[in-house]
């Protein structure tokens, strides 16, 4: 398909993080762009602030007359169910209707891309990237899984020569991209509903490394059973970040790269795991020729992501930090940055777990990461997509905590229990609608 036969984009979904930026480039793009979604959201009505006309009705009526077969694409998104009925409509009528990572693999097709893939640090990595290329003067678009704070946006840049992607594993949608320059952040077991065993897992991502071709053009976390250029945090590695120091509550470190020592490099998003995403950031950007310099000044001035270790609070007194983490690995890598910054304080932790077959798949390692924290507070499983599964509960989950200083509460009891932890840092957690509480939360503890 070539995007320039392409006048109407028509989305059912638009309003999912990835979704929203796709249809914004579009928009830039020139196209006539519309949309359905199930609820009214920030992220919609910021579509809508840009002249995209988005309604909340399954309703084949809100279809506009001039979205024909031959100049309109139908974008949806695997949340869909199958008995939507626009989405039917322009299967029975023959329309061009594709997945959204599909879309992404056409865009990329005719741009130098960037893809990040791994199963955690992707959006953060991405971020950081697209927007070291961007301050650095280069021809380029970012479609990101969360709103960079710099930007208040999920799209960096309208270039049409440079793209940066996040690889997305789930549902295998990353092996529809034509990356030029890729990296592997880490490969978790995770998305066992799609694919069986870790071993899968592995598989697809050996797959995805295998579209580049060129070895010194791939990055992979030092530790992973994938060729490429290595990349690690006070580990031997291609590109190693050392000597690192925390300086007014930022990291000062260094970085070796096979050519050269880059000294004192600057970034303030706390935790272990930014700092591996910053460096997997500048081994991409420095590989593909932007200068020392401008990665320097990119990363000191990088703001962070909304739900990525956003600090909502920060007193002397009190500390409130909401985070997108919702897999095991990603809530050790919260509670590290927590203790590193506030060692001695009480921190209470607030978790939504996401699905009930992630909740089944990693019952004890979720129970073990929570178990750190002083205090868990845990809400009822966001069932997202699927069903509720037999026996998989909060209180099942709860049963396998080992810390005595745990609680279920309902939505309407958070706010109570919050105040009465008492608790010197708080911190929630989650990919469900658990961030629609955070307005509430802040409100309460300030």
């Amino acid at each position: 398909m070539n995007l320039n036969q392409i006048h109407n984009v028509y989305f059912i979904g638009i309003g999912g993080i990835g979704m929203s930026a796709l249809a914004r480039y579009f928009k830039y793009a020139g196209k006539n762009v519309v949309g359905y979604d199930k609820t009214p959201t920030e992220l919609t009505s910021v579509l809508e602030s840009k002249g995209i006309a988005v309604h909340f009705q399954d309703d084949v009526n809100f279809i506009p007359k001039d979205f024909t077969k031959e100049n309109t694409l139908v974008v949806i998104t695997p949340a869909v169910p199958k008995s939507h009925s626009e989405w039917n409509y322009f299967l029975d009528h023959g329309y061009t209707v594709k997945k959204r990572a599909e879309v992404l693999g056409i865009i990329t097709k005719d741009t130098f891309c960037f893809a990040v893939a791994g199963t955690h640090g992707k959006t953060t990595t991405s971020s950081i990237l697209g927007h070291v290329l961007f301050e650095s003067g280069v021809d380029m678009t970012a479609f990101l899984g969360g709103i960079v704070e710099n930007y208040d946006s999920n799209l960096i840049g309208n270039g049409t020569k440079v793209t940066v992607v996040e690889a997305d594993e789930f549902d295998r949608s990353f092996l529809h991209l034509h990356p030029n320059i890729a990296c592997v952040t880490s490969m978790d077991a995770d998305h066992l509903d799609i694919y069986g065993d870790s071993a899968s897992i592995e598989t697809s991502f050996r797959e995805f490394a295998d579209k580049v071709d060129d070895k010194g053009m791939i990055f992979v976390a030092q530790g992973l059973s994938l060729e490429g250029m290595t990349v690690a945090v006070n580990k031997d590695a291609d590109f190693k970040a050392f000597n690192i120091r925390i300086d007014n509550g930022e990291y000062l470190f260094d970085v070796q790269t096979p050519n050269e020592i880059i000294p004192d490099l600057r970034f303030a998003l706390p935790g272990w795991h930014n700092l591996s995403n910053a460096l997997m950031a500048l081994a991409m950007a420095r590989t593909f020729g932007v200068s020392a310099d401008n990665i320097r000044k990119a990363l000191i001035s990088f703001k962070g992501i909304k739900r990525r270790f956003s600090y909502q609070i920060k007193t002397t007194n009190r500390v409130y930090i909401d985070d997108y983490a919702h897999h095991p690995t990603e809530i050790n890598a919260v509670h590290q940055a927590v203790r590193e910054l506030y060692a001695g304080k009480k921190v209470v932790a607030i978790f939504q777990p996401h699905l009930f077959s992630r909740t089944k798949d990693f019952a004890d390692d979720f129970a073990k990461s929570l178990s750190n924290f002083d205090q868990v507070l845990l809400l009822d499983i966001y069932p997202a997509r699927e069903l509720p599964m037999e026996g998989v509960t909060s209180e099942w989950l709860l049963s396998k905590i080992e810390n005595p200083n745990k609680k279920l509460v309902l939505k309407t009891d958070l706010i109570h229990e919050i105040m009465d932890a008492n608790a010197d840092v708080v911190v929630t957690i989650g990919a469900g609608d658990i961030g629609e509480l955070v307005p509430e939360i802040k409100k309460a503890l300030s």
